[in-house]
């Protein structure tokens, strides 16, 4: 069974930066694909951020530049290192993760495995 376990997630102002993390359990991290989504109250979920096997990285338009992806695979985390957070980056942060080994994975439907959520909230 695995498990993703998100944690980071607060209240920071404008121009501040977090770092989220995601612990996975039950599977063979390495070789997965991780990725970071996100949900804004009354919106649909939104693809932010992957990195799979090769740490090949995809981002977002909307954060490209200002948000990093990384892994770390001797700790079975994936990392996702926030800066110049704006009041439209407040949202659950969904950590997600799939055992597909392909370039380039930006929907929820290509996922299969999914985390709890932690809230991010940045004030003006």
């Amino acid at each position: 069974q695995v498990q993703l376990l998100e944690s980071g997630g607060g209240l920071v102002q404008v121009g501040g930066s977090l770092r989220l993390s995601c612990a996975a359990s039950g599977c063979t991290f390495s070789s997965y694909t991780m990725g970071w989504f996100r949900q804004a109250p009354g919106k649909e979920r939104e693809f932010v951020a992957q990195i799979n096997w090769r740490t090949t990285t995809y981002y977002s338009d909307s954060v490209k530049g200002r948000f990093t992806i990384s892994r770390d695979n001797a700790k079975n985390t994936v990392y996702l290192q926030m800066n110049s957070l704006k009041p439209e980056d407040t949202a659950i942060y969904y950590c997600t993760a799939t055992p597909r080994s392909g370039l380039l994975y930006v929907t929820a439907a290509q996922y299969d495995y999914w985390g709890q959520g932690t809230q991010v909230t940045v004030s003006s």
